[in-house]
């Protein structure tokens, strides 16, 4: 997993609507970049609409990014279904992912498999990490967020 004062990975991957993104694109603004395993299971939903009822407080400081394996078209459903105004971006084959190093091995009924690791990068203006937050824990991660930004 990236370190703090390492350089960011750039990326470049389609929002809901098709569009690409490239971290570069965000150069002189803080980006929180968070991971996260699928759209529409409870975890997820929850920390998306947690993300949801702050984004007033938090596009004030930084532009947020949410990044999953899902595709475009799940992640238009999810944005849609719960009014999540912030860019969800599809990762399909996983290689933004595995850069940040958000894979993990996993377990479910007695099966090991890789599997992303949900956890939160901050971002500062000039590209390098500034926070991790490894292995996030839904329950009052937006606070921890906001208080770093």
């Amino acid at each position: 997993m990236l370190k703090v004062n390492d350089k960011a990975p750039d990326f470049k991957l389609k929002d809901s609507d098709g569009k690409e993104h490239k971290l570069s694109d965000f150069k002189g603004k803080k980006v929180v970049v968070y991971f996260y395993p699928k759209d529409n299971t409870p975890g997820c939903t929850q920390e998306a609409c947690d993300f949801r009822d702050n984004f007033a407080r938090i596009k004030k400081k930084a532009v947020l990014i949410g990044i999953s394996k899902d595709s475009e078209k799940s992640h238009k459903g999810f944005a849609d279904k719960y009014d999540l105004p912030f860019i969800l971006l599809s990762d399909p084959s996983g290689e933004t992912i595995e850069k940040y190093g958000a894979f993990k091995e996993k377990s479910m009924f007695g099966k090991t498999f890789l599997g992303i690791q949900r956890s939160t990068f901050i971002v500062d203006e000039t590209g390098k990490i500034k926070k991790v937050f490894p292995d996030v824990s839904v329950k009052g991660h937006v606070d921890e967020v906001m208080k770093e930004l």
